[in-house]
């Protein structure tokens, strides 16, 4: 088949919820209104991220001969426009062949849904984006990538509805925007919503959306004054602490008034004044800096208390409505699942009762018995609503919890290693405050990283007797959080051992 007589093809990678569908329909349509024979298939894939679909389409212009016969799958070098709903379906096309820089027009969007073996990751698990778009630059003829579900959202439309203006935008097929528009309008179905998009996509993709306005010098600050016990504490940090760790005091700050209260704030930076001692101008204050960050998270513990008053806050709801595009005063329904163990219902207790009930197997049996199974809650619905609420209020009494107590004390004990460290070992000690990446969530998972915590500083004399401490120390933990199984970390305490 020579070139004048070849089909256009067409790559849709989706995931569900992107309409992919609907994108492949509008295209069949739009090929079949103005003088193509069209045909599409599709291919469903695994449950990743609610399943990805690749749709295949080809075109071919109607003439004096016979229907051509078109072929059901993407053959790799053979591919005119592949679409990617997100940005690691497109490296999944470019790892299939299916995009090449001698024919391809690539388009997708940037932003990242991402998959589950991502967010399971005890470390960052993230897949890294920036490589995929190094990738997608080269490996295709011309590359057409943005980020379309913001887009989506700003217009209130859908991704497909986008991703469909970027294919016009991009000028890799043979029809004008008014044809593309057609279709739209004649779907019959949120055709101002959808239009929008389509506006959007193509502005972006034809390069003729205004480039992105500098923000403003004081974005991102407060447009009103703070209140005066915050006030206090920001101030607090101005003066006692040094300027590289400025950014990051005032994060937690506020971080840990939103957990707990001022109080707590002004403990957090109590807490750090030791540290501060303990630093070096000479090393650009890394431990104090470190110690900031990694003391927020750690006093801004997951407790039941905490997971109530998270799952209880307007915004979360907003959030939803705003995710399913509800309507004014549309019912959506929220149903949580909640399994909480006899250890956290203990933590959650004050510190006596807490510890009478674990450590007496009859009274932890019984109160094993009421949550040996999960439960769901709708926190739309009063009763659900005010159980979590009740629970969230429980933060008033917090500091007379067992499971304050206990991370009060382990606190104490790793920021005085650090700052004992610190005068032999710098390096070493800012790995131990680093360290506290392995103590995160609730339940198992934050059983399991504790655990892995205490394994490695309870090796750590080994440690300093390796070559270089501060290296090994790094590995063990890069091995902590490798996999959930902590099979990585025992064979690298074997060699340190």
């Amino acid at each position: 088949m020579n070139d004048s007589a070849r089909p256009y093809s067409i790559a849709i990678a989706a995931m569900g919820g992107q309409g992919g569908g609907v994108l492949a329909e509008w295209l069949v349509t739009l090929a079949e209104r103005n003088g193509h024979y069209a045909q599409s298939t599709s291919v469903p894939g695994v449950a990743q991220r609610t399943g990805a679909t690749v749709y295949y389409l080809e075109m071919f212009p109607r003439g004096d001969g016979p229907a051509p016969v078109m072929a059901l799958m993407p053959v790799p070098g053979d591919v005119d426009v592949v679409v990617a709903g997100e940005l690691m379906e497109a490296g999944r096309a470019i790892l299939r062949g299916i995009v090449t820089p001698d024919r391809t027009t690539l388009i997708t969007s940037t932003h990242r849904d991402y998959a589950l073996t991502e967010k399971m990751a005890m470390g960052d698990g993230r897949a890294n984006a920036s490589r995929v778009l190094e990738s997608a630059r080269t490996a295709a003829r011309r590359f057409v990538g943005f980020d379309m579900a913001t887009l989506a959202e700003e217009t209130g439309s859908v991704i497909s509805a986008v991703l469909f203006g970027a294919i016009a935008g991009s000028g890799a097929l043979p029809f004008s925007r008014e044809q593309y528009e057609q279709v739209i309008r004649e779907g019959g179905k949120a055709v101002q919503a959808n239009l929008a998009g389509f506006a959007a996509g193509f502005e972006h993709a034809s390069g003729a959306a205004p480039a992105a306005a500098a923000p403003a010098a004081d974005a991102g600050k407060e447009s009103r004054e703070p209140h005066p016990g915050v006030a206090a504490l920001l101030r607090r940090v101005q003066s006692e602490f040094p300027a590289p760790a400025h950014e990051t005091l005032a994060h937690g700050v506020r971080r840990l008034i939103d957990y707990q209260d001022l109080d707590y704030a002004a403990e957090y930076l109590d807490r750090l004044a030791p540290v501060l001692k303990c630093d070096s101008a000479e090393r650009g204050h890394r431990l104090v800096t470190e110690a900031a960050r990694h003391l927020a998270l750690w006093m801004s513990y997951e407790d039941t208390i905490r997971v109530a008053d998270l799952k209880t806050r307007a915004a979360r709801f907003e959030r939803f409505r705003g995710e399913v595009r509800a309507a004014p005063g549309q019912l959506v329904n929220v149903t949580e699942f909640m399994h909480p163990r006899v250890e956290e219902i203990c933590d959650t207790l004050p510190a006596p009762l807490g510890r009478l009930i674990l450590g007496s197997p009859m009274l932890r049996g019984w109160v094993g018995f009421f949550c040996r199974s999960g439960r769901k809650v709708s926190t739309t619905s009063l009763s659900g609503f005010l159980l979590l609420y009740a629970i969230s209020s429980l933060r008033a009494i917090r500091r007379s919890t067992l499971r304050y107590q206990v991370e009060t004390a382990r606190i104490a004990s790793w920021l005085e290693l650090a700052c004992n460290l610190a005068r032999e070992d710098y390096d070493l000690a800012v790995e131990v405050v680093r360290c506290q990446r392995l103590i995160k969530g609730y339940g198992d998972t934050h059983a399991r990283g504790t655990a892995n915590f205490e394994a490695i500083i309870g090796r750590l004399d080994r440690i300093r007797r390796t070559p270089d401490p501060a290296m090994t120390l790094r590995q063990l933990r890069d091995a902590a959080l490798a996999d959930e199984s902590g099979n990585v970390l025992r064979e690298n305490l074997k060699q340190v051992a």
